[in-house]
Parts: C-alpha cells; structure tokens; sequence
C-alpha cells in the first residue's frame, strides 16, 4: 500500500512546499535530513516525467500568483500527488516487505520533521526561479568562442549535434535602420546581442550602470567608496593575542648556522680582523663653510652675485628748509607737471617749512617703497665674464704700405683747361697721351709727362664716356657724345701709324645687300674729316658708356633707355652692329669685355651677368649686395672683379671662388664712381664723390689655395667737391704706377 501523504493541514501552513516533487511518498527521500532544503530535485526518481514538469509549472505558476490562487493550485497538486501514489503503488507491490517497513520509518521520520511546530525556520526561495541561463543555452549553444570567427559564414557554430547554427535573418537595410531609428522610441536603449544575434532592449537599471561606468563611478549604486576603514591592529594593548597558535619545535632548538656565523666573528675579532667600534662622540662639530675660498675669486661659490645698486642719498633738494635755489619757481612748476614721469629729473617737488613739526607724511611712500621692491625682484643682476683682449688684436695683420710700394703717393701734375667738369679720361696704350672728354663740349688731348694740351676737338654734346683703341697698331679714340659714338683719329705721336689707321680706315667696301642694323654707321667727310672725325655711329637713345675688346676691332656701347638693345656691340672691320641679347634684364650700368677668354661683363642695377660669347648662354651671375652698381672693372689675369657702387662699397669677386663678394671695403663715406685696375702691378684704386681717390694693394696668387691679399695703402686728396660731386673717373698708367683722377672742379691730376 502507498505510504501516507502529508495531510491538508500541513499543505495549508506550508504554501512553498506545494511542489510535488518534495511532497512525494518517502520513496525519493534520501537518507539525509539536510535533502529537503538542499532545494534540488531527486535526478533519480521515476516519476519525472511531462507530467510533473506540468504540476511543477502549475505549482510555480500558483506561488507568483498569490493568495487568492492557492487554493486551486492545491487542488491541481492534490490530483497530481493522487495520480503519483497510485503510480507508486503499483511498483511497491514488487517490493520485500523490509524495504516497505524502512520506507514508513523514514516517511514518518520526514513528517515529524516537517511539522510546523518542530521546524523553527522558514525554508529558503527558489534560486533558479528567475535564472534565464538554460533559455540563453537553448537560443545558442556554440559555447564561449569569438564571434569574430565566423563572421563571413552563414552560420554562427555548431550545436551538441554537430549540426550548424544559422545566424538569424536580419534583412534590415540602411534605410529600415533609419526608419527604425525614427519611429522607435526604444531605438536608443537596443543593442545587438552578438552571441544570440538578437536585439536586446536594455532596462533603466542597466542605463544607470552604463551611466555610472561612463563616470567612473562603482557599478554598484549602494557601494561607499568612502566608508572609514576599521582598524584591526589597535594601539591600545588587549588581552587576547591576535593568534594563538602553538609555538613551533624549531623555536626552541638553537640554530647552526647562527652557531656557525657567531664562531666565524669570534674567530674574526680574535685575529684582529674586526676592529671593535669606537665610542661615538656626540658633541656638535661645527666648521666654516667658506673657509676654503678666496673671497676675491670671481669663481667662487656665488660667482653670479651682483650686490644691489643702493640708493642715492638724499641731497639738498630733499631737505625739509632747502636753499631758495632749490625751490621750483612757477614756470618750472609748470613744466615739471606737464612733463612724463619718467622724464622728470626730480620725482617730487622741493618743498620749505619752517619747522620738522610741520613736515607731513611723504605721500608716494608706500609708491616708492614698492617700485623700490620690483627693481630688487624683477630686475636680473649678473656678472658679465668679459674676456680681456688687447684690441690691437682684432686688427687684422696687414703688411705695412711701405713694404707694397709701388703705388702712387703724391700728386705730381693738374691738367688744367677744361671749363666744366670731367666725366672721362682715357691713356693711350703707349702711356704717352692722355684724352679727356668734358661737359663743356670739347675733348682734349695731353701730353702725360708735360700735362701739355696738344689737341682740341670740339663736339656737339657733354661727352660721357672716351676710350682709346687698346691695340697699339691703331690710334683710334672712341667718343660717347649724345646719341653718337664718334671714331677719332688724333694723329697724335708716330706719323706711320696713325697715317696707316688712316689707310685701313679707307679700304672698307660697302657690301652689296646692306642688312638692317640697330645703329647707322657715317663716314666723316670734309671738315668733320680734317678735325680728326672718321666715323660716326648713330644709335636712337643717349648714349651712356664705350669700351674697347682687347683685340681693338669690336666694341660695346650701353644705351639705358633703349628697351631690349640696352646693349650693342659694333665691329669696326666690317661697320656692322648687333645686339647680343634678346632680352635684358634690368637696368645695364655698364659692360666690359675680358681681357683674355671671350667673356662679356653686363652689370646691371644689383647684379653683374657674365656671358659666354662662344657658346652663347650666360656662364655666372654674381650678386653684388648693394643698392646701385655704378661702376665695374676687371683684373688683368681675368679671375677678379671689382664693383663701385653709389652707396658708398666696393665689391671685390672672386670667379673661381663663390659668386657672392670675396670682400666689401667700406672705405669711402660717399657715393663711389669710378674703379680701375692696375695692368701690371697689384694695385686698384677707387674714386668718390668725397673728393678721394683710395689706392688699394690687391695681390692676387697663383695659388688657388691662397685667397687675395686685399690692404688699402693711400688716400689720395685733391680734388675740390663741386656741385656735391667729388672725382668722377680715375685711371691707371698701362705701364707706371701712376694715377689718374678727373674730377668735377674741371681738372685731371696725376699722382706718382
């Protein structure tokens, strides 16, 4: 027969143990009384099946309900545990009549514990009521792996089976999302569960801890970080140690190592090894912490101390009954009011009283007293660690002038005759004659050593610039006279050769088919002829500088307001012009051929453009770092230049060397306008406008490794400064080291 039931009576008093799995007959109790509150269901019973599944669920379902549902739930349980004890009757039948008398013993036994009277707890709630584990592990069985794996399959894993889990379909476009994002008023809280591929709507408490997490703050709400710590070791003495434990055996066995390591000290201390301390002395010692340095050492221990600046002393003015000449009259009042305070000799007005006792309080006292404060504070005082040099050291070494003689010294001769000032000079290559054209219209011919005028010719402009033919086979002058350049002839010195200029002169023929030329080339007849004229080349703007190849056929004249044709080169041979360049580029100064390879020197306003005849195309431009070049002049080995300009330098380059300036002398104080070149001895020499002419040694090596030897050695004076113009042009003898100088008081000088 089935074993009792717990009676109605029970079941009414405990309403949590409706489940009919703990209400069963005694046939699943095990032999502990601990089993019944283990909250666990008997994994080996026979009866759990659908059907108690259902009653538990009913049994469930009956406890979330309440009160006013207990009573059906107890009927549903009643007709479950009736079916039950049928159930369980069948299969005690087959059962020894032992086991059946064990069974009622234990059975009784639970009911005796199960009474309410005996059971003095209440029995705990169901741990796994609200656990959604099991319903995770059913959407998703693939286990705890990275989902990263299978994000290009169709599938997200495999299950027990083996068989694949297929993601779920999300056929959601970008324009669903938006749709979704705009009609959803729950879009902001759902998130994509990447483990079940489903979306997942959070709740208010899991935002707040989102939010907390986002702060920084605990994710538990009630968690005080701040709550005092209790102290477990007290400072106060207690009765009861901390642990009780029994003291170890080994404490009380002496240790041999701690044997071995005492024997060796004492071994140590027998031998004299270890010295036993010294007594320490307790007295204070003190010493002198400056009492090695010297304190007149400027290295020493404050080496950047600088003693603040004390202040005036207080003079008479500051006295309270000053002398009547101290006291500011009304106009000086005045002035001193009006005046800034920083440029007030006086911060304050001398006052008189007659007596201390009328004095007052000094108003900007506090105002003094802290203005006196910032230059204490801000002000840096520092010692400046200044080298001691002999300035005599700074200078460079130069050779004294008297070991670089030659060089022009005294004035020896003035070549007076001219009525208005002396633009240019030439010498004839022989350095017998001297020309010079003048603002007065007239070119004049000299003899150097006497400084005789032997020739007058007069012409119908200013003359700017004159240059004598440098082959000595010729005795050809060219003239810069307006808009012409004028071929002379002087006839000056050997009647062979001059009347042979003559004769090469005549035998040009035209040629048949005349090309057209940027200048007219004339022919001197009649009067022009016997006064010495043989050619005349006429060109469309003014004409502002001539100059001579070194073969004496070509030369080049400038034209600064002639556009593109600035420049142009004439043969003599053949009476042909041309103009070398397409374009030019600035304003041209002045141009000169080089004295061996086939180079053109064009300098314009800031540069100076060096040209390859031969080959046509430009080969250097040299920057000559000044404002205006005014003047320009080659050295005879053809390596060096030097450049005049009208704010005051003269640039030396060196071609090989860098196309900047070697060297810029800053000798004259005024504009300069003229520079020259000595032939053959180290010399150059430049003119300004302040009545100067400064000769300089400029010695240039033939090894490349030594750079020029630059030293002036003479300033030459004599010229008078006329209409605020000094020496207008200068000039070397070709073959003594003599000077030249045409200035604007009319004159030319010669210097030996």
């Amino acid at each position: 027969a089935p074993a009792p039931g717990p009676g109605p009576h029970l079941q009414q008093q405990l309403p949590v143990f409706e489940n009919p799995v703990l209400v069963e007959d005694g046939d699943d109790l095990t032999d502990s009384e601990e089993s019944l509150f283990s909250g666990l269901e008997d994994s080996g019973s026979e009866s759990s099946d659908e059907g108690e599944g259902g009653d538990a669920d009913e049994g469930d379902d009956g406890d979330d309900d309440g009160d006013h549902k207990q009573g059906k739930s107890g009927e549903d349980n009643d007709s479950g545990v009736e079916e039950k004890k049928s159930t369980k009757g069948k299969l005690s039948k087959r059962e020894s009549k032992i086991s059946k008398a064990a069974r009622k013993e234990k059975l009784a036994e639970s009911e005796h514990i199960l009474k309410p009277e005996h059971l003095g707890l209440t029995p705990p709630a169901d741990e796994y009521k609200d656990d959604t584990s099991d319903e995770e592990d059913i959407r998703n069985t693939v286990g705890n792996i990275p989902m990263e794996w299978y994000k290009d399959y169709p599938h997200i894993g495999y299950d027990l089976d083996g068989k694949k889990i297929y993601k779920p379909i999300r056929n959601k476009d970008e324009l669903d999302e938006f749709l979704d994002k705009m009609e959803n008023p729950d879009y902001w809280r759902t998130v994509p569960d990447k483990m079940t591929g489903t979306d997942i709507r959070l709740t208010d408490d899991q935002i707040d801890l989102v939010h907390r997490l986002q702060k920084g703050q605990f994710g538990d709400a009630k968690f005080d970080p701040f709550q005092s710590s209790v102290d477990f070791f007290t400072h106060e003495t207690m009765i009861h140690p901390v642990t009780n434990h029994p003291a170890h055996k080994r404490s009380f066995i002496p240790s041999l190592i701690e044997k071995e390591k005492v024997s060796k000290l004492v071994h140590a201390i027998k031998m004299g090894w270890i010295k036993p301390r010294k007594p320490r002395d307790d007295t204070p010692q003190y010493y002198d912490l400056w009492a090695k340095e010297d304190p007149n050492a400027i290295l020493g221990r404050h080496k950047m101390h600088v003693p603040a600046p004390k202040l005036k002393l207080p003079g008479h003015e500051e006295s309270y009954n000053p002398p009547p000449e101290y006291l500011l009259t009304d106009e000086e009042r005045l002035a001193w009011e009006q005046q800034e305070p920083e440029e007030r000799k006086l911060n304050f007005l001398p006052r008189a009283f007659g007596s201390l006792r009328a004095v007052p309080a000094f108003s900007r006292f506090i105002h003094e007293r802290f203005e006196r404060c910032l230059d204490l504070y801000l002000c840096p005082r520092q010692r400046k660690m200044r080298v001691n040099v002999d300035p005599e050291d700074l200078i460079p070494k130069l050779p004294k002038p008297k070991d670089l003689q030659p060089f022009p010294t005294t004035q020896a001769l003035v070549y007076s005759g001219h009525t208005n000032l002396v633009r240019c000079i030439s010498v004839s290559p022989s350095g017998q004659w001297l020309a010079s054209g003048s603002d007065d219209h007239t070119v004049r011919f000299w003899e150097v050593s006497t400084a005789r005028c032997v020739k007058t010719i007069e012409v119908e402009g200013a003359v700017k610039s004159i240059a004598w033919n440098p082959n000595p086979a010729n005795c050809l002058v060219a003239l810069a006279v307006e808009r012409a350049v004028i071929i002379v002839n002087p006839s000056l010195g050997d009647r062979l050769l001059y009347s042979a200029t003559d004769q090469l002169m005549a035998a040009f023929e035209k040629p048949e088919e005349e090309a057209p030329q940027p200048a007219e080339w004339a022919a001197a007849e009649g009067e022009a002829y016997e006064a010495g004229f043989r050619l005349t080349i006429t060109h469309n703007k003014l004409v502002k500088q001539v100059t001579w190849h070194g073969k004496g056929d070509y030369l080049a004249t400038v034209i600064p307001d002639n556009g593109n044709a600035q420049v142009l080169i004439h043969q003599l041979s053949k009476r042909r012009s041309q103009n070398p360049f397409r374009k030019n580029k600035g304003l041209v100064q002045c141009v000169s051929f080089h004295p061996i390879r086939p180079f053109f020197f064009v300098a314009t306003q800031r540069y100076v453009r060096v040209y390859n005849l031969l080959k046509q195309e430009l080969a250097k431009k040299l920057m000559a770092n000044c404002k205006w070049v005014s003047s320009m002049a080659i050295h005879p080995g053809g390596d060096n230049v030097i450049c005049g300009s009208y704010d005051s330098r003269l640039a030396w380059f060196d071609l090989d060397l860098s196309t900047k300036p070697y060297k810029v002398l800053r000798h004259h104080k005024r504009a300069l306008r003229g520079v020259a070149f000595h032939k053959h001895y180290p010399l150059f020499a430049s003119a300004s406008d302040d009545g100067t002419v400064i000769v300089c040694h400029g010695m240039v090596y033939s090894d490349l490794l030594q750079n020029p030897l630059l030293a002036p050695v003479k300033l030459l004076r004599g010229h008078q400064i006329t209409r605020d113009l000094g020496v207008l042009d200068v000039l070397f003898h070709p073959s003594q080291p003599w000077l030249f100088s045409a200035g604007a008081d009319a004159t030319i000088r010669l210097f030996t």
